[in-house]
């Protein structure tokens, strides 16, 4: 595999939706890692941005490498805090990562999720 098409298939966030707000289990530790971080004061109850800006605008072009150090290391001059002593965080980024994903891909219709049966 080259090193781009590598780089690709790390970013694709493997997800299952069903109508629009039942999720797989991971995609649901995302979710959750999302409402125990309280994002949602800074990037909106939607993700569309209100001081910060619109993940689901972000995460389509932000890789998952990206977000990995974004929440490690915050933007201090944005006001972006840092993640990296928050377990709930950083033991589920690629489940975060994969949740808002599937905001941004338009495959989670709404910010609030519920498990799949």
């Amino acid at each position: 595999m080259s090193a781009s098409a590598w780089a690709q298939a790390a970013n694709q966030a493997t997800y299952k939706v069903v109508d629009g707000n039942k999720v797989d289990a991971e995609t649901m530790k995302g979710f959750r890692a999302w409402r125990s971080a309280a994002c949602d004061r800074c990037h909106g109850a939607n993700q569309e941005g209100m001081v910060g800006p619109s993940l689901i605008q972000s995460l389509k072009t932000l890789s998952r490498q990206e977000f990995a150090k974004l929440m490690a290391e915050g933007r201090p001059d944005k006001g972006m805090p840092n993640f990296a002593t928050n377990p709930s965080v950083m033991n589920n980024l690629d489940q975060l990562y994969t949740y808002l994903k599937a905001r941004s891909d338009g495959a989670i219709k709404q910010a609030k999720v519920e498990p799949l049966p």
